[in-house]
């Protein structure tokens, strides 16, 4: 769903991830290598360190960095969103959340903020049930739809099958095309399922298994379901995707053979511990600086 979401929207826009949107740094061109060794904390990691594992971020791909504490992204988008507003620009910013951080005070400031200043935003819930390891229902879910939490807000609010990669697509353009009109923000859930959870056997057998072997329903896999309608229009075919896989699968091994010359979590070479003062003080304090050696 990132892929699709990031092709409904332009470069100049501004994107606000959670931990589980890589596919956001992939759209946005940011090479596996960058990616792996972010990932490895090593001498080519785009945050020197400072940053726990996933915590990507990138200025030029007009990406936020990443943040472990939940839903801030969400208040930091309609901000951003605000001041690319007063500006004059045509650009909107977008941010996601899981399902579970809608219990969060900053879910709820965002919409606030979004609807009192009808910001050129799109807030994204993705929901694939499980938050961590509690049911979408500890957050709500059970009750009414994440989308429908918009409207009280008077925030436009639609759910979408987030396997769906043109569905996903379309509803983006959509909201995008709201926020660069002035009609303001847009509150999207996309539904998903997260297959690596601590599900109960019988709902795997009685509910999830059936759906991704018919690739229908949210839990169906996106990619085969994006190839087969591709081939049934003639727009692509087994042996191409065969060779496009194998291309990938040899692309993401020779960034990670790439990625490990600027070292690993076992072997150097390693990170200058000096980096660490570096980017935080306009003018080195003494103390630093003396700790920081020659």
């Amino acid at each position: 769903m990132s892929v699709a979401q990031c092709m409904a929207l332009r470069p100049g826009d501004m994107l606000f991830p959670s931990y589980r949107n890589q596919g956001l740094q992939i759209a946005r061109g940011i090479p596996l290598v960058d990616l792996m060794c972010q990932l490895l904390s090593n001498t080519r990691d785009m945050c020197k360190g400072r940053q726990l594992p996933v915590m990507y971020h990138s200025k030029a791909g007009n990406i936020f960095s990443i943040s472990g504490n939940l839903a801030t992204q969400f208040p930091q988008a309609v901000g951003w969103a605000m001041a690319a507003a007063i500006k004059g620009e045509d650009h909107l910013a977008a941010g996601w959340i899981g399902e579970g951080s809608s219990a969060e005070a900053d879910f709820h400031h965002a919409l606030l903020f979004a609807s009192v200043y009808q910001a050129p935003v799109i807030l994204n819930v993705v929901n694939n049930q499980w938050a961590i390891s509690t049911f979408q229902g500890y957050a709500g879910g059970e009750q009414r739809s994440f989308a429908a939490r918009g409207p009280g807000y008077g925030i436009a609010g639609i759910r979408v099958d987030g396997n769906d990669f043109l569905a996903v697509y379309a509803v983006t353009q959509w909201a995008a095309e709201r926020a660069r009109t002035g009609a303001g923000p847009t509150l999207i859930e996309l539904v998903t399922y997260s297959g690596g959870r601590r599900i109960p056997p019988a709902t795997i057998r009685r509910v999830i298994a059936p759906r991704m072997i018919t690739n229908t329903g949210p839990w169906a896999n996106p990619i085969q379901r994006l190839k087969q309608h591709l081939i049934r229009l003639g727009e692509w075919s087994e042996a191409r995707h065969r060779a496009l896989t194998a291309e990938l699968e040899a692309l993401v091994a020779s960034s990670w053979k790439e990625a490990a010359t600027f070292g690993t979590m076992t072997e150097g070479p390693r990170l200058n511990a000096d980096l660490m003062f570096e980017d935080v003080f306009k003018e080195m304090p003494g103390h630093p600086a003396e700790t920081a050696g020659p």
